[in-house]
């Protein structure tokens, strides 16, 4: 029996807001390589976007590197890393030469082929297609065949392929060279498995979300959504990348499994629990799916308060946290009471205030006088009607600072 740990989605050097998660990404990764030890996996599954950007920060490279090399386990354990449509292919293959000599198998491109290699410790390529690797395991009988599929858009897979069917949808293409791969290198004696970095729902029936902020890929190259229908119907465990949050579905008697980011990375992601998944599978068998909780990073937060106080209250009681702030109050804040928020956490990616009692629905007019007044009572007057008060004497010398500044 294989044993297997699927993540995806590391989003390495990616801030919310002004605050880097580069910490808390430590934190994890550090969890993630013991939770392999733990469980005493034979395989790790990143399933793309290990990056945020195709150009990331040194400390965040580092990190990347340093952790797989760490899970590779000297060549014992094999790595297979995919590119998202957040990395960079080129960046992801970069290394592969010297990363092989590991155990890590960096593939950028769907139609990247492998080299076939073996380490003293067993591990080996004994097979290798475009889009096709298979493995072998130290101390395990069956070999591990994989279907891989990084991130592509219909452009990109049909210049790889060299197909000018222009009515050629990407479904169709994946489907095809799956169904081949799978006949042409798969049967009962190893262990079947597809690792694949898009957007995959169900042709018919409930059909999965695409978040804006999880930079949608049917937004990248007229790229399409791919159907669980089009995957081979013996293959024992899909491994995906792309949603950040952990949803398992299937495909016959297939586990289809997005293991989700495992840091919330956006205001919208108020996943309570993040995890990794850890798979059992022998072959001719289904999968066993089971998902681990990850403890580290902090939770996000959208939160709405009626006071400062009342803010500042729940801040200092929750202090490993990042939150929105929204303050309902009859004034806007001070820059003294934005200065006490900011100063009880260090996890706050915006406030917003939120006055009540203005009227919307108030037309402004036109007075023939107001072309003779100053820019200082011009605002004062757009002020008042806005908001139902004059505006303070910090609000106005914070308009006298940006007029200089504008002059100068």
């Amino acid at each position: 029996m294989l044993r297997l740990l699927h993540t995806s989605d590391w989003h390495l050097g990616k801030s919310l807001g002004n605050i880097s998660r580069h910490p808390e990404q430590i934190e994890v990764l550090n969890e993630i390589c013991e939770i392999a030890e733990k469980e005493k996996v034979d395989a790790v599954l990143i399933a793309g976007d290990l990056f945020d950007t195709f150009n990331p920060p040194v400390e965040s490279v580092e990190l990347f590197y340093r952790t797989v090399k760490r899970l590779a386990n000297d060549g014992k354990r094999v790595v297979v890393a995919i590119a998202g449509n957040h990395d960079s292919p080129e960046r992801i293959e970069s290394p592969d030469p010297l990363a092989r000599e590991c155990g890590i198998i960096f593939l950028g491109y769907p139609t990247t082929k492998v080299h076939p290699f073996s380490l003293p410790s067993g591990l080996a390529v004994t097979k290798s297609d475009e889009g096709f690797i298979e493995i072998e395991i130290p101390g395990q009988n069956a070999p591990l065949r994989m279907l891989v599929t990084p991130y592509a858009n219909e452009r990109r897979l049909r210049s790889y392929l060299g197909t000018e069917n222009s009515e050629e949808m990407l479904r169709q293409i994946l489907e095809t060279r799956w169904m081949q791969m799978y006949g042409k290198y798969c049967n009962d004696q190893g262990v079947n498995i597809l690792i694949a970095h898009l957007f995959m729902t169900s042709q018919t029936g409930e059909k999965l979300e695409e978040p804006d902020d999880e930079k949608p890929i049917l937004d990248l190259g007229g790229a399409q959504a791919i159907f669980r229908d089009n995957l081979p119907d013996k293959i024992q465990y899909v491994a995906l990348g792309h949603l950040h949050r952990k949803i398992v579905t299937s495909h016959g008697d297939t586990s289809v499994v997005y293991s989700g980011s495992p840091l919330s990375y956006s205001l919208s992601d108020l996943e309570p629990h993040k995890s990794v998944g850890l798979i059992d599978v022998e072959p001719s068998k289904s999968a066993r799916h089971q998902s681990i909780e990850l403890n580290s990073g902090r939770k996000v937060h959208r939160k709405t308060f009626l006071s400062v106080v009342e803010a500042i209250i729940w801040l200092e009681a929750n202090p490993k946290t990042l939150v929105e702030l929204t303050i309902q109050s009859d004034t806007y804040l001070t820059a003294e009471e934005r200065k006490s928020i900011y100063s009880a956490h260090d996890g706050i990616v915006d406030i917003i205030p939120l006055v009540k009692n203005i009227d919307v629905n108030t037309q402004a007019t036109i007075d023939p006088a107001s072309l003779s007044k100053s820019v200082e009572e011009l605002f004062k007057d757009y002020f008042k009607r806005e908001t139902g008060q004059a505006p303070n004497d910090e609000i106005m010398s914070l308009l006298s600072e940006v007029m200089k500044a504008e002059e100068e």
